[in-house]
């Protein structure tokens, strides 16, 4: 997470303010430098570095706490927001592609959410809380479908299916499903049936 989205530099940069290459910089500063001003992102693969803490280091001035607690603007990783909405990793790129999701923002290549946007999917999701339904006596609109219209879960049931051996049980596709990308197995089992009856499901081409 990278707190309240302040400025941050990666490795490259913060070798380039030290004034010495990359190269010299892993070799002779880098572990040092670790020691006092932690990695922002510890469990992905990009190191990004708090900007102010970056600076006071290299001026050999105390290193400035980072703010605690949580806060709006906060930059999460895909982690941080699967944890928040309780789903997968994997199911968490899937609602950005599908845009159930925004698509996030960029620090030096890492995929990162504003923590308020984060919140707010989660707490008005479709079908559930406020904005989520239909309050009562508001028209009901157009009837869905299925249940699962415009829910990305189904492009992955109907993948599943397409990809699993023939004579495979749903249920075990089921049991798979939900351990990659969470819900329960009844959950899956549901969709992959909604999936099956759906010509072309998950098949952008319509021919």
């Amino acid at each position: 997470m990278i707190p309240r989205g302040r400025p941050v530099l990666n490795e490259t940069d913060v070798a380039r303010r030290a004034g010495v290459s990359l190269t010299t910089w892993r070799r002779k500063h880098a572990a040092a430098f670790r020691e006092h001003v932690p990695d922002l992102l510890p469990e992905s693969r990009y190191l990004l570095y708090d900007l102010a803490q970056t600076d006071a280091y290299l001026k050999g001035q105390p290193i400035p706490q980072l703010p605690d607690g949580e806060h709006p603007d906060d930059l999460l990783t895909a982690d941080d927001v699967a944890q928040i909405l309780g789903i997968n990793i994997s199911t968490v790129r899937a609602y950005a592609t599908r845009g159930h999701l925004s698509p996030g923002t960029t620090r030096y290549g890492a995929r990162l959410w504003i923590r308020r946007e984060v919140h707010d999917r989660r707490d008005n999701a479709p079908g559930q809380g406020k904005g989520g339904g239909r309050r009562a006596g508001e028209p009901q609109g157009p009837r869905k479908a299925h249940p699962y219209e415009n829910d990305p879960r189904i492009d992955l049931a109907a993948q599943a299916l397409t990809t699993a051996a023939p004579g495979t049980p749903k249920s075990r596709i089921a049991t798979e499903l939900a351990e990659l990308h969470g819900h329960t197995r009844r959950t899956w089992e549901r969709l992959l049936a909604t999936a099956a009856a759906i010509p072309h499901a998950g098949d952008d081409d319509p021919s």
